[in-house]
């Protein structure tokens, strides 16, 4: 057993040194930290965009010649959650066509920019604060969840104009969609529930128990062939079976701090970054999507929602004003 047991660790310290880590400073940094939510990757031109909520701005890296560009100047505003204080602005980006959408906690508002100028090309604004913002491409449409009022706005993503309000029973937390099924999913952090809800009719399909405990759900990840979906807990990362009934299949534990993570069609792995525990676990999916933790690569307390840009992992370190980059090492 003992054996056993060391043949594993030490299969996994080395799986481990095969990755290479590296921190990307952003501009506006100060002891304060950069605030950073939901980042999302534009693979069109190679630009990973990063939305740096108190710093009134979006940072948008190349990320092959490593260059930052910066779109300034946007709203924040100081709230306070319980006893807590704290300035809030571009929380959120979504790939839409040749056009990315922000999502700001500020003043409320959805706007897009032109993928490649960054000119701002439209605004909107939500009578909720905005989480989530993600383009629904079978709808053309751009869908904010919004858990302070229980709901998703549907956003006309030519427009921004608002077309219908999802009204809810639970906080809605992540999303991930299925474009050839037509199929939204997000999660009831409060309920324990995941839902698949139709984009055309905007009805609820399918609700289930999410099976994270008290705690809730986080972020979610659909297989590309929309048999699988994905579901991060605080703690670990569950895989169901999708169909009449979903079913759980297999779970794999992460580290504590779980929110959004990504998933490579090509490598058939989930990355999942675990904020308190400072970790970048790596799972393997089998064709069953069954999961099995392969990798765990030491990142910083505080690194989580990680976003896969190439070969590279890009984790928010909001306490260091920084990105963290996870990639192969060539050595």
């Amino acid at each position: 057993m003992r054996i056993a047991l060391l043949l594993a660790l030490s299969a996994s310290l080395n799986a481990a040194t095969n990755y290479a880590v590296r921190t990307i400073a952003l501009p506006g940094g100060s002891d304060r930290g950069i605030a950073m939510d939901y980042l999302a990757y534009d693979a069109s031109t190679k630009s990973l965009w990063v939305p740096a909520g108190n710093t009134g701005a979006v940072d948008v890296l190349d990320t092959k010649t490593g260059k930052t560009r910066q779109i300034a100047g946007l709203p924040t505003k100081e709230i306070t959650t319980g006893e807590r204080k704290r300035v809030v602005g571009p929380s959120s980006a979504s790939v839409g066509r040749n056009v990315v959408y922000v999502g700001n906690r500020a003043n409320s508002s959805v706007c897009a920019y032109d993928s490649r100028s960054l000119k701002q090309l439209r605004c909107a604004t939500i009578d909720a604060m905005p989480d989530g913002v993600s383009f629904v491409s079978p709808s053309n449409e751009v869908w904010v969840t919004t858990p302070r009022d229980q709901s998703i706005r549907v956003l006309d993503a030519s427009t921004l104009k608002e077309k219908a309000k999802i009204a809810l029973d639970g906080a809605p937390e992540g999303y991930a969609v299925d474009a050839k099924h037509k199929t939204f999913f997000t999660n009831l952090e409060d309920k324990d529930e995941t839902l698949a809800i139709d984009v055309q009719t905007k009805k609820t399909t399918a609700r289930w128990k999410s099976a994270c405990g008290e705690a809730g759900p986080r972020g979610l990840v659909i297989a590309p062939d929309g048999k699988f979906l994905f579901v991060a807990c605080t703690d670990k990362v569950e895989s169901f079976r999708l169909g009449a009934k979903p079913e759980l299949l297999s779970s794999a534990d992460t580290g504590a701090g779980v929110d959004s993570f990504d998933f490579s069609q090509g490598m058939h792995q989930l990355f999942v970054g675990a904020a308190r525990t400072g970790q970048l676990t790596i799972i393997d999916v089998d064709s069953s999507g069954h999961l099995k933790s392969s990798t765990q690569v030491t990142t910083a307390q505080g690194a989580r929602n990680g976003v896969l840009a190439g070969g590279t992992v890009y984790l928010a370190h909001s306490q260091g004003s920084e990105l963290i980059a996870v990639s192969r090492s060539t050595k």
